[in-house]
């Protein structure tokens, strides 16, 4: 599966869902279940290394000011809803987090920023299909998020890294 394969399966599954994060997951997984078992983990394989991509801690900041706080798993959470809006969110923000103020204007941080589902959606159309849990993927997994952290809960420090965000979602 190409990039281009896999990202067409994400909008896809966004565009049938209508945004919903969850409804989202659920109409991957039955993208997926009309793959190969091979594809699938190929599609696997993608959104891994796009989930730890984007583990980085200046986008782990604009997730902090989006959601009001961010916990790791909460970050984690983030990450695979941030996927889930497709290549060009995707791209722009982990290039230049601040930039998710123009990319997603219409954020509901009640409604998005949490697409931990979506992290699971090859896993359970793997399973559905052969009936084995998804096999390691190679991917490697980063024991830190990318970069030197700084106090996120720092008004002045958050307002100068993430002018954009912060004027929207800052105290």
């Amino acid at each position: 599966m190409d990039e281009t394969a896999f990202w067409q399966l994400v909008d896809d599954a966004r565009d049938a869902a209508e945004g919903d994060p969850d409804e989202q997951a659920e109409a991957l997984v039955e993208q997926l279940l009309r793959l190969t078992p091979d594809d699938v983990l190929d599609f696997a394989r993608q959104f891994e290394a796009r989930f730890q991509r984007a583990y980085t801690v200046e986008l782990w900041g604009a997730a902090y000011l989006l959601l009001g706080g961010a916990s790791e798993d909460g970050f984690d959470y983030f990450r695979c809803w941030l996927i889930g809006q497709g290549r060009e969110v995707f791209e722009g923000a982990v290039h230049e987090p601040d930039a998710l103020a123009e990319l997603v204007p219409d954020f509901d941080e009640a409604e998005d920023g949490d697409a931990e589902d979506l992290g699971y959606a090859a896993d359970e159309a793997y399973e559905r299909l052969t009936g084995l849990p998804l096999p390691e993927l190679g991917v490697r997994q980063p024991p830190a998020a990318e970069g030197v952290f700084f106090d996120f809960a720092d008004g002045a420090v958050m307002a100068a890294r993430y002018p954009r965000l912060w004027e929207l979602y800052g105290d």
